[in-house]
């Protein structure tokens, strides 16, 4: 290993503009985490919870849950990270940079996995952000800015390590009971937290410089056109109808084709309507119908009622509203060729889109290209922590190709060099926004 002589930085300032400088930049640009270290470290953390088909039932609030959470602990500490348990039982692990006045460059993602899951899913980002710490210590190089690695606290059952950080935790969620039998209130208690005090676990906008998460794309376009790394463009906004037809229920047998009133026959045109208005619009939007419900629910009664969801993803909340009227469009022309009735109603569990910051994703692309990595900018359809983060700091994401797109299965699978590139190109960012970080303006 090269020592920190070989590397002495420079900062200076200037109007508000911290620079920080390698008197070596060949130094960091060869810099590298270690393949096999991480491999072994993410077999590991495997065994926790993992079942007789290959899969891992590591849910949040689970005893295996927190017999793993020991583990990342340690890891944590081998690095040399000072580690402590927020409130809302989020794992936190702080270097400390040359000035500790700065605020610090948050990286993780999260350890609990739904049931039945995939050992690379929320494992990735946190056991590459410890990588990516130890590979720092073991070269004997101090940023500016502290760094933190964050493990956010049950992340698949409803982002709420994120959300507490960000102090959208709302009084209701915490009665939620989880996949491990406890409600998220017990929860937090189990893991460490402090349920009574979530105010401490809040950070504010000046408290924290950026944060960046790497993951898994958990579909197949990385794997598909083969590119090793997606530059994430934001978390897209999801929204949800509950939708009803009525018609009129009648005898099968003895009602004419064409004196019906089919509900669920109006119901199936409006399920090809949706797929065809999300299709035939240019962009990276998706549609799904994915329940539906017919009553009576009898194969001599033609249907007088059906209950279908609709849900619309995209990047742009003006985007899903310019689909939701034209599927309200093609609704009526429906209505009017069955003669039935249909009503869309908002639920309120709608999630925003939550942009990516700019200048943080052309950081990650740039990081990308001076690795010799080759790179696509794309939309995140799932949700994730740093749809929290970025309510709170400038946020990056960085997604590395998914084998197959199968993702919360035990078929999931990244291969060991797609990770490590993911990985590294996550060093050499958060050392890119350490160096470049603009005090004035909030983003860098």
């Amino acid at each position: 290993m090269k020592s920190f002589l070989a590397i002495l930085l420079v900062c200076f300032w200037v109007s508000g503009t911290v620079c920080l400088f390698p008197q070596d930049e060949s130094v960091l640009e060869d810099l590298r985490i270690n393949q096999n270290r991480f491999q072994e470290r993410l077999d590991h953390l495997a065994e926790f919870g993992k079942n007789e088909h290959g899969g891992i039932d590591r849910v949040a609030f689970s005893h295996e849950d927190k017999k793993s959470r020991k583990y990342i602990i340690s890891l944590m500490k081998q690095a040399g990270l000072e580690v402590r348990i927020d409130a809302a039982a989020n794992i936190l692990g702080r270097k400390e940079g040359k000035n500790p006045e700065l605020p610090p460059i948050l990286f993780g993602s999260h350890s609990d996995t739904v049931p039945d899951g995939g050992k690379f899913d929320g494992a990735l980002g946190v056991l590459g952000a410890i990588e990516c710490i130890q590979v720092l210590k073991e070269n004997q190089i101090t940023t500016l800015h502290p760094l933190e690695v964050v493990v956010f606290t049950d992340e698949e059952g409803g982002l709420v390590g994120s959300r507490a950080m960000t102090g959208t935790l709302t009084p209701e969620a915490l009665d939620v009971v989880s996949h491990s039998g406890k409600t998220v209130r017990e929860g937090i208690q189990f893991l460490g937290g402090e349920v009574n005090n979530l105010d401490e676990a809040i950070r504010r906008r000046a408290d924290i410089k950026a944060f960046l998460e790497l993951h898994i794309e958990q579909g197949s376009v990385l794997h598909t056109q083969q590119v090793d790394i997606g530059v994430v463009e934001g978390i897209v906004g999801i929204y949800w109808w509950d939708v009803t037809v009525r018609g009129f229920s009648n005898h099968a047998g003895t009602t004419p084709m064409d004196m019906r009133k089919d509900a669920l026959l109006a119901a199936a045109h409006l399920i090809i309507a949706v797929n065809d208005v999300v299709t035939t619009v240019p962009g990276s939007q998706v549609g799904t119908v994915g329940k539906i419900k017919a009553e009576p629910g009898a194969p001599n009664v033609i249907p007088g009622l059906v209950e279908l969801s609709l849900e619309l993803r995209d990047l742009s909340e003006e985007k899903v509203r310019s689909l939701f009227g034209r599927i309200k469009n093609r609704a009526s022309e429906i209505v009017q060729n069955t003669g039935t009735e249909i009503k869309f109603i908002p639920l309120d569990a709608n999630a925003e889109p939550a942009p990516t910051d700019l200048k943080i994703r052309h950081s990650i692309d740039e990081t990308a290209k001076d690795l010799g990595l080759t790179s696509i900018f794309m939309p995140s359809g799932a949700g994730h922590d740093a749809q929290d983060m970025a309510k709170i700091t400038p946020t990056g994401m960085i997604f590395v190709p998914s084998v197959g797109g199968i993702s919360h299965s035990p078929k999931e699978f990244t291969k060991l060099q797609d990770c490590a590139n993911g990985i590294n190109v996550l060093l050499h960012s958060v050392l890119k926004i350490d160096r470049i970080l603009d005090e004035s303006g909030p983003s860098f």
